[in-house]
């Protein structure tokens, strides 16, 4: 099943069942970045996808030049298959962010991040914002890992790769935007599963706290 049919079939029904409720939304943004090499400051790409009521709103992807150009062959060829020279003509790190992912993320104030083991997203941004002495976001975030944890405590894995098998979601695994737009996939399952309306009810229900980058 490709997102398109996933979404038609699961993510643009929900709670249809209850059509004389008034819907409240589940709203939220979600993240992920590509890297060069194990150092977070090392961003090469970032992919977003805005979740307005479970459902994709809009997305934004861009190519980020990172401090040298050392990059993981292992990772150039079994992971995200970009290079330097793929990237070395892209802007830094501090011009993406206050240019294009910041303007992308504010334009709906409020809503919360989230990121497939989030722990090395919200890494990169405070690597990145750490190496270029920039001012951390402030945004607040959580984790779609220990959501599916949370959700679906049966399954051996839950690595975003192995859900996206689970659900038929077909998708080009570590590119950025591929990875967002899955990761969105899999909090509206969660939360239809959990028969949460909005990210905060679906945090209450797996005992997860928001953080805050």
């Amino acid at each position: 099943m490709t997102n398109k049919a996933l979404y038609e079939d699961s993510q643009l029904s929900l709670f249809d069942d209850e059509p004389d409720v008034k819907k409240q939304s589940l709203d939220y943004i979600t993240i992920d970045f590509e890297t060069a090499n194990q150092y977070g400051n090392s961003a090469i790409s970032v992919g977003l996808v805005r979740y307005i009521d479970g459902k994709e709103a809009d997305c934004m992807y861009e190519l980020i030049c990172p401090p040298n150009d050392y990059f993981v062959q292992e990772w150039i060829d079994q992971i995200h298959h970009l290079t330097y020279e793929d990237v070395k003509n892209a802007p830094k790190f501090p011009e993406v962010w206050d240019n294009k992912v910041r303007p992308f993320i504010e334009k709906t104030p409020g809503l919360p991040l989230v990121a497939h083991n989030a722990k090395f997203d919200m890494g990169v941004i405070w690597d990145a914002c750490s190496f270029y002495h920039h001012k951390l976001p402030g945004y607040n975030y959580f984790c779609s890992l220990q959501i599916a944890k949370k959700v679906w405590p049966e399954y051996e894995k839950h690595a975003l790769t192995f859900l996206g098998e689970k659900f038929g979601i077909t998708y080009l695994a570590h590119e950025a935007l591929e990875d967002s737009r899955t990761c969105g996939l899999v909090v509206a399952l969660a939360a239809q599963k959990m028969k949460a309306r909005t990210v905060q009810e679906l945090l209450d229900k797996c005992e997860i706290k928001m953080e805050r980058i």
